[in-house]
């Protein structure tokens, strides 16, 4: 069972540009789960709205348009989709969505949560939004352990954790998506048991980025930062058996992230 993560920057252009199609045809996700798509389902087409053996949920701002906004598209149809995690002024720029199953391959209650967290650029106040979002949703993941739920989380965390997680990590010490109170909160969640996949497959490992910052085509040198993420419960660990990065996709300014779950 494959799930793929991708943050698109723009669904629409996405797709329009030739980049969706392919991913569903070549790699073929069970799930596929989507972050930035800066788009309400009615502005997308119908060929990307409605994928032919897949259920679709989108999640897109209250309040501004074209922007932010996730999506999930599923083989399986979930028992319970949920959007946002309950906190009403956390809720309001579509960048929550938890896909509930009861059944999913050999895990039982299993909660798939796709993620856009903020960026905490643009000043203090961003900042404090995304540190408050996060704290947030530690306390939400914590409680559906607490209820009994398999927790896996993915998506645009915009953090990188730790120094080896970017290319220049001295240059970005004081820059958000690095700061220490940024990290801190990965820091948490790891301390609660949640694993970061990839880093677990591969400990120790270098020069691996899901993110490149295009204006300076630093994709080109790869001179970028991981910060797309699956996170999964300590206990459901053993039924994970692969997670990669497809760095040579493109159409967006970050790469999709697979997990081949048992």
């Amino acid at each position: 069972m494959r799930i793929i993560n991708w943050n698109t920057n723009g669904l629409r252009a996405t797709a329009k540009q030739g980049h969706l199609a392919p991913l569903f045809k070549k790699h073929q996700p069970d799930i596929l789960c989507l972050q930035e798509t800066k788009a309400e389902s009615e502005q997308l087409p119908e060929d990307v709205r409605n994928v032919p053996e897949y259920f679709s949920f989108f999640s897109h701002p209250k309040t501004k348009k074209g922007y932010s906004g996730v999506a999930i598209y599923s083989k399986i149809k979930p028992d319970k989709v949920e959007y946002g995690i309950g906190v009403k002024k956390l809720d309001q720029e579509g960048r929550i969505i938890v896909a509930h199953f009861k059944n999913f391959m050999n895990l039982k209650n299993l909660v798939l949560i796709n993620g856009y967290f903020p960026n905490g650029g643009q000043g203090p106040d961003r900042l404090k939004y995304k540190l408050e979002f996060y704290d947030a949703f530690l306390k939400f993941i914590l409680k559906l352990r607490k209820n009994g739920e398999n927790v896996i989380f993915c998506g645009d965390i915009n953090t990188a954790h730790t120094a080896i997680d970017l290319a220049r990590p001295k240059e970005n010490e004081e820059n958000t998506g690095f700061l220490p109170i940024e990290r801190a909160w990965i820091d948490k969640v790891v301390k609660n048991n949640f694993v970061d996949v990839w880093r677990h497959f591969n400990p120790g490992k270098r020069n691996v980025y899901t993110y490149w910052d295009q204006k300076t085509r630093s994709r080109d040198r790869n001179i970028g930062w991981r910060i797309d993420y699956f996170f999964a419960d300590a206990k459901i660990i053993s039924k994970i058996k692969n997670t990669g990065t497809l760095q040579n996709y493109m159409g967006s300014d970050h790469c999709p992230i697979t997990l081949e779950v048992i």
